[in-house]
């Protein structure tokens, strides 16, 4: 069932722009621009406004996305069901954090002894990215760390748990001879921590979300040694004295060289399943599904 020109139009009203769409498609924006141009004049109306180089939809091109969006559903629905008579498949997963990992290297045996043909596809990207790939339908689902469900509708996401974050700092640092184990306030952070490095998450990440608020808080300008979007990375320097970040608890190893101290009030991030929104799950996702919600006690 051929309907690649159906998510051409579908692009095109994504991306608003013929250029990013043929990017996106892999396509040239000459044979992009000649599909439609044809496409309209069989329609006899055009699917797209122009104006300053952005597209928008016509009623008409509504009326073809909201049907192109439904046939395409359709064609999956029946893939999906026609494989799973077989317990055959394809799963795509995204991850974006260290809990993540580790989750599917215990879930994935098991799984794999029930449903041996069923492929899972995993992907290691950062938030904005899933999020974007979730949204746009290019994967199947996520097991990420977010502050929040939004973009996401309350039907596309399952919280696994609340992830405390830390505060982690070297134990060569001053602070923790006089403080070994008591929780961290916004005003510690002020009187201790004013003058250390700090290792910041990349944009977009759930830490650099949480670090950005507690900095504007404690209003502190701390220096920046590096960002990195590894927490692998950010952990070993930690240990190795270079500066102070936070951490989730899913991360915190390491304990004969770094201190993890709760803030006070305590901060968390979510850990969370989420799927695209038109995903029509068969017995094996179904499965893999139950398996992910159950991880954490």
């Amino acid at each position: 069932m051929d309907t690649k020109y159906l998510a051409y139009i579908l692009a095109i009203a994504r991306k608003k722009n013929m250029t990013k769409a043929a990017e996106e498609l892999f396509v040239s924006q000459s044979s992009l621009s000649q599909y439609l141009s044809k496409l309209e004049s069989e329609l006899g109306t055009p699917l797209f406004f122009r104006s300053k180089g952005s597209l928008s939809l016509t009623p008409a091109g509504q009326l073809y996305v909201a049907a192109a969006e439904e046939v395409l559903h359709i064609k999956d629905h029946l893939y999906r069901n026609i494989q799973s008579i077989d317990n055959r498949g394809h799963i795509t997963i995204g991850i974006t954090s260290q809990f993540a990992l580790t989750m599917l290297t215990e879930i994935i045996p098991p799984f794999k002894s029930s449903f041996p043909d069923v492929t899972l596809e995993i992907s290691e990207t950062n938030v904005p990215s899933l999020t974007k790939m979730i949204l746009e339908e290019n994967i199947d689902c996520g097991i990420m760390a977010l502050n929040g469900i939004l973009p996401f509708s309350a039907n596309q996401v399952d919280i696994l748990r609340r992830e405390e974050v830390y505060w982690a700092i070297p134990k060569s640092h001053p602070y923790y001879s006089k403080n070994p184990n008591r929780p961290i306030t916004i005003s510690d952070l002020t009187e201790h921590f004013s003058e250390d490095n700090i290792l910041l998450s990349k944009k977009g990440s759930t830490l650099r979300v949480l670090t950005d608020q507690i900095i504007e808080s404690a209003q502190i300008m701390l220096s920046t040694v590096c960002e990195t979007n590894s927490i692998i990375a950010s952990r070993s320097m930690v240990a190795m004295g270079i500066g102070v970040a936070l951490i989730g608890e899913s991360c915190a190893i390491n304990r004969e060289h770094i201190a993890y101290y709760s803030m006070d009030p305590p901060l968390y991030r979510l850990n969370a399943f989420v799927k695209r929104k038109n995903w029509v799950m068969n017995q094996p996702e179904h499965h893999l599904r139950e398996r992910i919600l159950q991880y954490f006690p």
